[in-house]
């Protein structure tokens, strides 16, 4: 799936080498030319001579090699992708702030390709504030940075840092390739999964959403090019990697998250099932059983969709969601106009679809009165016609 594309791969000294040994044969065995570069710290650990036996070409570990210079630029022009992996706490500070020490760095700051990084540090290295820093400035930059993964470090602690998989790394690559690019360079949130409004320490109110269709529209965006955040409430949906994810408890906190993600975002889709109301009060300790009736207050929550439907630019879509169990168009109609969206996905329960299930069937109105039907069908389908009337919406109005 990857024949005539041309991939850089970078590894740099960390433990975890061992495991780009495995992405290199990955790549190579779909069909990807690939060339290596190594830091000095990456040969400690691993030879040269197996990734140069397993490439079919030269391992390039300096500036200059026997006497022959190694042509950065050439090399960053070659590339159609360029990996990192594994990239070291190190060289993720020295990438943030333009340091160009060694040929990697070289390469990486003549690439005119898209950059995809998978970090590899012990757990304390990988939650410092300096490396979230950077983490976040390379993710400005556009990069594809890749979340690390739970287990066992080489600290012998257990905690997260470990490099992704060699077997997602590919994935990941291949869905790139196979995306349309239609959203190359636009950023989007996404807002998934249910609000939880505690009562209690132990009680809350909350509701059934999954967050699968959330999700899978952030895929869908991602494929189509776009540089996804995501804002995710408290649920067990396998997420990407490589999404920018910020996790929430309650509607005040997706509102605050929103509110301070809103401006650097080109669209917005809010899939989340977000609570209209909370308690009243929330209770120092566990309510005790104790009479036979217990009622309490709710207030409203924030409208955070009325918020953004306020407060939008001109060149932004804000996309919202309908769950209706009666009058659904005339309410999705109504959501629409008042909340100021330019697109409401209205899905109505029933039995297959709706909150938990793998399927959904939905209508999408838009501002301007276009209303278009789909049938019942998988929820990652769903996504793709979801995305797909965004960026003609996008088009049919001129936003750039």
């Amino acid at each position: 799936m990857l024949e005539g594309k041309k991939i850089l791969l970078g590894v740099t000294g960390s433990i975890a080498a061992y495991k780009s040994v495995v992405l290199l044969r990955l790549l190579k065995k779909e069909g990807a030319e690939v060339k290596v570069l190594m830091t000095p710290g990456a040969t400690e650990f691993i030879a040269p001579l197996t990734f140069s036996t397993l490439s079919k070409g030269p391992v390039l570990t300096g500036i200059i090699d026997d006497n022959n210079w190694n042509n950065h630029v050439e090399l960053g022009r070659w590339a159609d992708v360029m990996i990192i992996a594994p990239a070291t706490c190190n060289t993720l500070a020295k990438m943030a702030t333009g340091i160009c020490d060694n040929l990697l760095l070289a390469v990486y700051l003549s690439a005119k390709c898209p950059i995809i990084i998978s970090p590899a540090m012990d757990e304390d290295m990988w939650l410092h504030p300096a490396t979230k820093s950077n983490v976040a400035w390379l993710k400005q930059f556009g990069h594809q940075v890749l979340q690390v993964t739970h287990g066992e470090l080489a600290s012998g602690l257990i905690g997260e840092g470990r490099m992704a998989e060699p077997e997602d790394i590919l994935k990941f690559v291949i869905d790139r390739k196979n995306a349309s690019g239609r959203l190359q360079g636009k950023k989007a949130l996404v807002t998934a999964g249910p609000t939880y409004e505690h009562l209690d320490p132990v009680r809350f109110i909350g509701n059934h959403s999954s967050g699968k269709m959330g999700i899978a529209i952030a895929n869908a965006l991602q494929r189509e090019g776009a540089l996804v955040t995501l804002i995710t409430g408290p649920m067990y949906e396998p997420v990407n990697e490589s999404f920018t994810r910020h996790n929430i408890i309650s509607a005040e906190e997706m509102l605050n998250k929103t509110k301070e993600l809103l401006t650097d975002n080109d669209i917005i889709v809010m899939a989340a099932a977000v609570a209209d109301y909370r308690p009243a009060t929330l209770a120092a300790e566990k309510i005790k059983k104790r009479d036979d009736k217990f009622s309490f207050d709710l207030v409203k929550t924030t409208d955070i969709l009325q918020y953004i439907g306020d407060t939008k630019r001109n060149d932004q879509v804000v996309v919202g969601f309908a769950l209706e169990t009666t009058n659904g168009k005339e309410n999705a109609l109504s959501k629409l106009e008042k909340k100021k969206a330019d697109m409401i996905v209205l899905n109505e329960l029933a039995e297959g679809v709706g909150f938990g299930a793998d399927s959904n069937q939905v209508t999408i109105f838009e501002k301007g009165g276009k209303e278009i039907s789909f049938q019942k069908k998988r929820k990652d389908q769903v996504a793709v016609d979801i995305v797909n009337e965004i960026i003609k919406y996008r088009n049919e109005n001129n936003i750039l």
